[in-house]
């Protein structure tokens, strides 16, 4: 299998340099600069689409179709949004001033943070790269990138188009290991955007800490799918056999585990098992849009899930090419490991409940999760109301992360900060608030010795 060498620590220290001194140049601030970098990053996916795939292909046997939907067609969309709306945003927003600061007014500008490094994980490296150095270039940063080695030929396609598209001193491309991150992560940055798992994302944290860097976490969690007694069940059985299936349930937001009415459970498993040999045949394994998994420690951990319970259908593996059939697990015990870890991979398994308030109450227990699905229409509101999560859907899944307008991330556990449209320019810009007041007009009353104090404490 391919390999990706480490950068050197001071190669890793020149380009952090070299970005510092060009953001402090202030060539990144216009917004010409800003668009003109937006289209050479829309015009590189574009050119660089085919080798692209190919190698998310060679990595986890991605589709092409199934690429171009869940990676580079975000990242297209998250690029033209901006380009739509940048001047809009760069504008300084007005705002009112209090009478107490007459005849001053008052506005905010968005100014950019500055240099950033953005870690992205192997499961869709592409967009998960890529989006957030639209926000990155949009707000007028510099960007330092770091792809996952675990995807070897697409980091290695990534740092070719990052070479060619962009000035190293602007936006930069460094490879590796944990290594190569703990000796980013020792460097000064004024944001790091990271995605990955929670355990990772402490590890970022603690580094950000000792500079006061901000940080903006993607992280995970076991992402709850409810199945009340009147949904759809042939329209739910759909959806969350396809969410379930996109990137062999490699997904941040997949749903982790169903939180079943017993009600519907026997119809709703038949549906289930129904619409997973529609999606990817009686054999998935001879389906070209279902993907491998990552690599084998994945697909050991993974297997091991299989044992904890009774397998309703699924369970067929294949060691040799990373592959596990989409599988339903039953009869588990409270304790078991399928039900504490987040799976990140094509087994679902199962908790019966009888009264919303038991999946409501089975949810709100745990940690706060990245996304949560609802099918139903009676208790839709209810457990909106009453849970916590990064993101939402009812009688749907993932679909929340493909609209630009919404804010993308996670709560408590599973993250902090948002990005994708405004938001993404956002949590690269840093909102200044101004006061400028006029000099031919200076009121005395703000200053010692406070003659008219008793007037104005009446308008404070």
């Amino acid at each position: 299998m391919m390999t990706i060498a480490n950068t050197p620590q001071a190669e890793i220290e020149r380009l952090a340099a070299a970005q510092r001194a060009y953001f402090r140049s202030g060539a990144t601030r216009d917004y010409a600069f800003r668009r003109a970098q937006l289209k050479q990053l829309e015009a590189a996916l574009k050119k660089w689409e085919k080798p692209l795939t190919e190698a998310l292909w060679q990595d986890l046997h991605k589709s092409y179709e199934e690429a171009v939907l869940t990676e580079l067609s975000i990242v297209k969309g998250e690029i033209r949004l901006h380009l739509k709306q940048l001047k809009r945003w760069m504008r300084p927003e007005r705002k009112p001033s209090p009478l107490k600061l007459f005849p001053s007014r008052s506005r905010i500008i968005s100014e950019p943070l500055g240099s950033t490094l953005i870690i992205a994980p192997w499961n869709y490296p592409v967009q998960l790269l890529l989006n957030p150095l639209v926000g990155a270039i949009s707000a007028g940063c510099t960007a330092l990138l770091k792809p996952s080695p675990y995807v070897p030929h697409t980091a290695k396609v990534l740092e070719e188009l990052i070479r060619e598209s962009f000035a190293e001193e602007y936006v930069a491309l460094v490879q590796g290991n944990r290594a190569v991150n703990s000796a980013l992560l020792a460097e000064r940055f004024d944001l790091i955007f990271f995605t990955g798992s929670p355990a990772l994302g402490r590890t970022v944290m603690e580094a950000a800490a000792k500079h006061l860097t901000p940080v903006i976490l993607e992280l995970g969690g076991k992402s709850p799918c409810i199945i009340d007694r009147d949904a759809d069940l042939k329209v739910a059985a759909k959806r969350v056999a396809w969410g379930k299936s996109l990137n062999a349930g490699q997904t941040c937001i997949a749903p982790d585990y169903l939180l079943l009415h017993e009600a519907v459970h026997e119809e709703f498993l038949t549906e289930l098992q129904g619409a997973f040999r529609t999606l990817l045949g009686e054999d998935p394994q001879q389906s070209k849009h279902f993907v491998r998994i990552v690599n084998e420690r994945a697909f050991d951990r993974l297997t091991g899930y299989l044992a904890e319970g009774t397998i309703r259908f699924g369970g067929r593996t294949d060691r040799a090419e990373r592959y596990i059939e989409p599988t339903l697990l039953e009869q588990l015990a409270p304790e078991s490991k399928v039900l504490q870890e987040e799976i990140f991979g094509p087994i679902l398994p199962v908790v019966p409940f009888r009264e919303i308030d038991e999946a409501i109450r089975y949810i709100t227990e745990r940690e706060k999760p990245l996304a949560l699905y609802y099918f139903g229409c009676n208790n839709r509101d209810r457990v909106l109301h009453h849970t916590s999560s990064g993101g939402a859907c009812i009688n749907d899944t993932i679909m929340h992360i493909a609209n630009e307008e919404l804010p993308f991330g996670g709560v408590g556990h599973s993250g902090m900060g948002a990005y994708h449209g405004r938001r993404s320019f956002e949590s690269f810009s840093h909102r200044r608030a101004v006061v400028q007041s006029p000099t031919l007009l200076d009121l005395p009353v703000r200053y010692m010795p406070y003659t008219l104090f008793r007037w104005v404490k009446r308008i404070l």
